[in-house]
């Protein structure tokens, strides 16, 4: 009987055995890579699917406040005495004052022009404060580019809350075709003087206020106005938006909610009164009421202003959009002498010569605050100078938006952020198309001012040092006739001609 010997077989088994074995082990661990390299892959791509998904931060947000006819010296952060204003003198604290800012002109429509679209008075297209039939002021032209309609294309919801000037409902100057999304307030400013008016617009509906039927004073203008900002606040929290509050305090007619009278009647004796339209055909159509207590109401309406920013900084911080929002705020031109204003009493103008319709400093030095968390230093003070016509250029730098060419504004944001790049102006230039007509140009310290424009007979230049004579007491034309003689060519160079507002200088005619 043969004898088989198996262990070739057997060994054959074993090394199959071993040899599936490894290679399912090796199976196993290409799984394993296989699987961890998917994993991998689907983090790597799942993070930057991640990423791309993550909204870009929102714009910054920017409020430009507006006074109307506030003086340089009407808040107590800039040296009024006879009253506080806590919520600017807050504002103020939280971010830059500037001392050496000036309005567009010496009056509202060119002033505000000059703003909106960032050139200076020889240049806007709306000079002079001229009536349009049936309603409001001379129009902007079409082909105007405004500091709106820029950030508008960049991105922005835009409105705009209180009183405009630029163009009635319909026409070409009409907020709603001048940039503004949303607009309500008083489009013309002649019935802005009244506090109680019968009806404002909200873009172009016409709103009536029933609580102001006949001579009641169930609705007063300015807080029915604060209430749409507030809702612009609340309704464009998660956009960017640009929203311009022109407001109509502290100009012209003094009135105030009793709720603020009682705190400053008989606290600013003597008091002055004036006797102004209480009924009849010409009641609250622009002409003014009467005010017994013109010191008490004017402190009043310029505390009725204070709170109204005060607001408007609490609903930000309470929306969680404050530190991401510019505030920026000032006036449009130096203190009022109507409806029994005081501008004396009140030493409204400061240091400073003039009022509204001066071209002395009084009359377009204007208080200017930014505030800007985390990005504006608090607490400072700027003496850069700077005009209106800046802003433009200012506010589109900061939205990322388009600044036209042929604009004669500067950006003010380096002075801003405390960088050292900051440009500055040759000269400062304003005209002004009443009284004669008038004009100031000021180059560095030197300013001068040329009267009575339209009469040569009557034509006169005067020549001021305003770092040394701030007050503009001392004419030093007479002693320079150099620096008149380059001041002028400066003067006559840096306007053009314009066939809706014209003015006529000794030099040029048109």
């Amino acid at each position: 009987m043969t004898k088989y010997d198996d262990t070739p077989e057997i060994d054959y088994c074993i090394f199959s055995f071993t040899s599936l074995h490894l290679c399912m082990k090796k199976m196993n661990q290409m799984k394993q890579s296989i699987i961890l390299f998917s994993v991998i892959f689907l983090l790597l791509t799942s993070c930057q699917h991640t990423q791309k998904k993550q909204p870009e931060p929102l714009k910054p947000n920017i409020i430009y406040i507006l006074a109307d006819d506030l003086g340089y010296g009407d808040l107590s952060c800039f040296g009024q005495t006879r009253f506080v204003t806590p919520h600017i003198d807050k504002l103020a604290a939280s971010g830059m004052k500037f001392t050496r800012h000036y309005s567009g002109t010496t009056v509202c429509a060119p002033s505000r022009c000059s703003l909106m679209t960032g050139l200076h008075t020889g240049n806007t297209f709306i000079r002079g404060n001229k009536p349009w039939e049936p309603e409001g002021q001379y129009p902007l032209e079409a082909k105007a580019v405004t500091v709106a309609e820029r950030l508008q294309e960049a991105g922005y919801v835009t409105g705009a809350f209180g009183k405009w000037g630029l163009g009635f409902v319909g026409t070409e100057g009409d907020p709603n075709k001048q940039g503004f999304d949303e607009f309500f307030g008083y489009n013309c400013q002649a019935l802005a003087h009244n506090y109680y008016p019968y009806y404002l617009w909200h873009n172009q509906e016409k709103i009536m206020l029933e609580g102001n039927t006949g001579t009641q004073t169930g609705q007063y203008a300015p807080e029915v106005i604060h209430e749409q900002a507030i809702q612009f606040l609340e309704k464009n929290k998660d956009k960017p938006f640009f929203m311009y509050y022109p407001s109509v305090i502290p100009h012209a007619e003094l009135f105030a909610p009793e709720e603020y009278m009682k705190k400053y009647r008989g606290k600013l004796l003597p008091e002055k009164s004036f006797k102004g339209y209480d009924e009849g055909e010409r009641f609250r159509k622009g002409p003014y009421g009467s005010q017994p207590e013109a010191h008490a109401a004017f402190a009043a309406m310029i505390n009725v202003l204070d709170n109204q920013v005060g607001e408007i900084v609490e609903k930000l911080k309470e929306l969680g959009i404050y530190e991401n929002t510019l505030i920026l705020f000032s006036s449009d031109n130096g203190p009022h002498l109507e409806a029994g204003a005081d501008p004396d009493f009140f030493n409204s103008n400061g240091i400073y010569r003039g009022y509204k319709r001066d071209l002395y400093e009084g009359g377009i030095r204007v208080p200017m605050i930014a505030v800007w968390k985390g990005k504006i230093t608090p607490g400072t003070v700027s003496e850069h100078s700077s005009a209106f016509w800046d802003v433009f250029p200012t506010l589109a730098e900061v939205a990322g938006a388009e600044v036209p060419e042929a604009i004669d504004g500067i950006s003010f944001l380096p002075t801003l952020l405390g960088e050292n790049r900051q440009k500055k102006h040759e000269y400062l230039y304003w005209e002004f198309h009443e009284q004669g007509g008038k004009q100031a140009l000021c180059k560095e310290n030197w300013k001068l001012i040329r009267l009575h424009v339209r009469n040569s007979d009557k034509t006169k230049v005067e020549l001021y040092n305003i770092a040394d004579d701030p007050g503009e007491n001392n004419d030093l034309a007479g002693t320079h006739p150099e620096i008149v003689e380059e001041l002028k060519i400066l003067m006559d160079a840096a306007r053009t001609n314009s066939e809706v507002f014209p003015f006529h200088t000794n030099q040029q005619t048109q």
